[in-house]
């Protein structure tokens, strides 16, 4: 095993900050998060994830050897969709390509259908994120369609892409 999962601390608001201080990382992510990232944005962010409810927000740190290599979690949906939970994961720029993603997201959804009633997680990262896609894939999520024109960053109108693991039998 490569990467682990775990609980976030605040220690690990400097090694955070670094991380997501990026704009090639920040590219791929929704907007809200400030740029430049410090340490206290990285401490509100641990904060708040130490503080959510872990029925409604599954969090961690993604670790491999030691450090802090990104960020992962499982938001659950409401109403009809409460057995839905959208994921989310970025890892530092240094950390891509090596196969820590796919390893993160297979044990985060273990996770998550081991120990909660939820049946689906979906995740939409923008279609241009090739890596993003092939990590959902590698991860046993399928691709359940394009959805278009869905989204603006960075005064770009985007098309994202829909995809989906269900919980098995």
């Amino acid at each position: 095993m490569k990467v682990s999962l775990r609980e976030w601390a605040l220690s690990d608001a400097p090694a955070l900050a670094k991380l997501i201080n990026n704009k090639k990382v920040q590219d791929n992510l929704r907007d809200g998060l400030p740029f430049p990232y410090g340490e206290a944005d990285a401490k509100v962010f641990i904060s708040e994830m130490l503080a959510s409810d872990p029925d409604q927000n599954i969090a961690f740190a993604i670790e491999a050897e030691g450090e802090l290599i990104g960020s992962i979690s499982a938001s659950r949906c409401g109403n009809i969709h409460y057995r839905t939970a959208e994921l989310g994961y970025y890892l530092g720029e240094p950390y891509w390509g090596k196969g820590y993603a796919t390893e993160a997201v297979c044990q985060l959804c273990d996770y998550v259908f081991q120990r909660t009633d939820i049946l689906r997680i979906f995740a939409e990262p923008f279609a241009y994120n090739k890596a993003s896609c092939r990590v959902l894939e590698k991860s046993g999520f399928q691709l359940e369609g394009v959805l278009r024109s869905n989204a603006v960053k960075n005064g770009r109108i985007l098309d994202m892409k829909l995809y989906s693991r269900i919980r098995e039998n």
